[in-house]
């Protein structure tokens, strides 16, 4: 299969656009969404359809459900999330400590997510000059790794370096064995959730993918 030359019409991306926005908003709304963790955060699948999408379609149309992602984040945050660091994905929720959120909250939520949509179709594409064509469903779980550790790394990164105090001060508050956030608490994370969700990806992205390239192939030969 020859994935470098699928082309949607304009009508189809903005379907497809919409289908996968509708799918990043419900999952919002259901437990599968964003699997919370009280102490540590969420665990979330919602970087698939991002994943999946921007392959699928390219990098502009990723960063587009890579911000509704973003933003999906921000209000399960305001409104749902029991996290302890809810406060750094919203800057309505008030930082520990202070009567008002953090607009570095606002990084946070869309900085990751929406580079998500634009790095994992990079990798992709841009690995036909390593690997031809036959290996496309290796390019798609390798590009979908790349753009899930992304996320997780980014993300919890910026948790670190931004909201450590707060962090740890939430946990202290909820009387939490060991509250102190560490650097070797956030490499934990990264080595269970960030790596179960990244073989999540790599099994998943490509069975989609490849659905969908073998479709858009049957609609073009029409």
């Amino acid at each position: 299969m020859t994935t470098t030359t699928y082309h949607w019409s304009k009508t189809q991306l903005i379907t497809l656009t919409g289908m996968f926005a509708a799918l990043i908003i419900l999952l919002t709304f259901t437990p599968m969404g964003f699997i919370q963790i009280p102490l540590i955060g969420s665990a979330t699948i919602m970087h698939i359809p991002v994943i999946v999408g921007a392959i699928v379609m390219g990098p502009k149309y990723g960063a587009v459900l890579g911000f509704v992602f973003g933003l999906s984040s921000m209000i399960f945050a305001s409104t749902a999330s029991v996290a302890l660091n809810a406060f750094a994905f919203t800057p309505l929720r008030p930082v520990p400590g202070t009567d008002n959120g953090s607009p570095w909250a606002i990084l946070i939520a869309f900085g990751p997510r929406i580079l998500v949509g634009v790095i994992a179709p990079l990798v992709f594409y841009g690995l036909p000059k390593i690997l031809p064509n036959r290996f496309a469903v290796l390019r798609m779980s390798i590009a979908a790794v790349i753009g899930s550790m992304v996320n997780t790394l980014l993300v919890l990164h910026l948790l670190y370096f931004l909201f450590r105090e707060p962090w740890s001060a939430a946990r202290a508050g909820a009387e939490v064995a060991a509250p102190q956030i560490t650097y070797a608490f956030i490499s934990g994370i990264i080595g269970t959730i960030g790596v179960a969700e990244a073989i999540a990806v790599a099994v998943i992205v490509p069975a989609i993918c490849t659905a969908l390239f073998a479709v858009q192939s049957r609609i073009g030969a029409r």
